[in-house]
């Protein structure tokens, strides 16, 4: 009787055991797309481009081992690699913030229940989508000093606007300005994190006397800790990789006021023919953003909550 017994008990372990595995199969071949992705269209370039800041080339020529030399040289010696860098940080130091602070603003607002507010959550959102160099076209002619938009609107009060993207003192402030045209996005997910806080909260807090700012502070902003630092994690890389608006707008000017590090990377590869040296400043590039990444990342812990409870 013993044996029998022992056969029924590992029918359904055999079974269980070849479900699995018919799941394991399913499962590689839907992501199969993405991992082919991976392979040939990311992981690929990117080792390519690791071999060839490791030398010199000019896309001409055979690549020519020269080590670290490329590194060494875009650190010690390139007269506009600190320069882009800082210009880089500045950007995202204001602009993203700026964009965290308008986008939860904007989420609160339209967190209200009112008639129409999917029509108004819909007109915010749109201008997100619509990006690129149309977009970018479009914010010259907005900046443009003698018939733009904004100036003629200042114009109305007896305001002479400054020169925006075309003075060196107001480039960068003005592409800060002009992230704001895509805050729909972040809106989003902001409003998603504000539907996520149950209601019971704010009624318990409201029947102890709380008034609106006393529920913001100890209820929203604590609850919200996990979409601030998806928020936060994005803006940062975003910042750090902006590279059209400086392309398309400005070139990276006036006097290289809107040398942004991705734009000064371009020049090298694609104005000067200098490809080993830009994949050197590639790397350069994602290795501090992957350490502003880490370092958000490992502070985490102490302001992030997740259902009232630290990370």
């Amino acid at each position: 009787m013993g044996i029998p017994t022992a056969r029924k008990a590992a029918k359904p372990a055999v079974r269980k055991s070849l479900l699995k595995r018919k799941e394991a199969l399913v499962f590689y071949v839907l992501i199969s797309p993405w991992l082919l992705h991976l392979i040939l269209l990311d992981a690929g370039p990117m080792l390519a481009s690791l071999y060839f800041s490791l030398t010199e080339w000019n896309m001409l020529k055979p690549p020519q081992w020269t080590g670290l030399s490329n590194y060494a040289f875009a650190l010690t010696e390139d007269p506009l690699f600190w320069k882009s860098l800082m210009i880089t940080f500045g950007f995202a130091v204001l602009s993203v913030p700026l964009n965290l602070a308008a986008g939860l603003a904007l989420a609160l607002l339209l967190n209200i229940s009112l008639p129409g507010n999917k029509l108004f959550r819909t007109i915010y959102y749109l201008p997100s989508q619509i990006n690129g160099v149309a977009v970018m076209v479009m914010w010259i002619f907005v900046f443009n000093p003698e018939l733009g938009l904004l100036n003629t609107f200042l114009g109305l009060f007896g305001i002479q606007g400054p020169g925006w993207i075309f003075e060196p003192d107001w480039a960068l402030p003005s592409l800060v300005f002009m992230s704001l045209w895509s805050v729909g996005g972040g809106t989003i997910i902001w409003l998603a994190g504000l539907k996520g806080i149950p209601e019971s909260l704010y009624e318990s807090a409201t029947l102890d006397g709380a008034g609106a700012l006393k529920r913001f502070i100890y209820i929203t902003l604590p609850l919200l800790t996990p979409t601030i630092f998806f928020n936060l994690v994005t803006g940062i890389i975003g910042a750090l990789q902006k590279f059209g608006e400086a392309y398309v707008m400005t070139k990276g000017g006036p006097l290289n006021s809107t040398r942004f590090f991705n734009y000064h990377l371009y020049d090298y590869a694609f104005g000067k023919f200098e490809m080993g040296l830009a994949s050197a400043l590639a790397w350069l590039l994602f290795l501090i953003i992957l350490a502003l990444t880490l370092l958000v990342f490992s502070s985490s812990g102490r302001w992030v909550y997740y259902g009232g409870e630290k990370k």
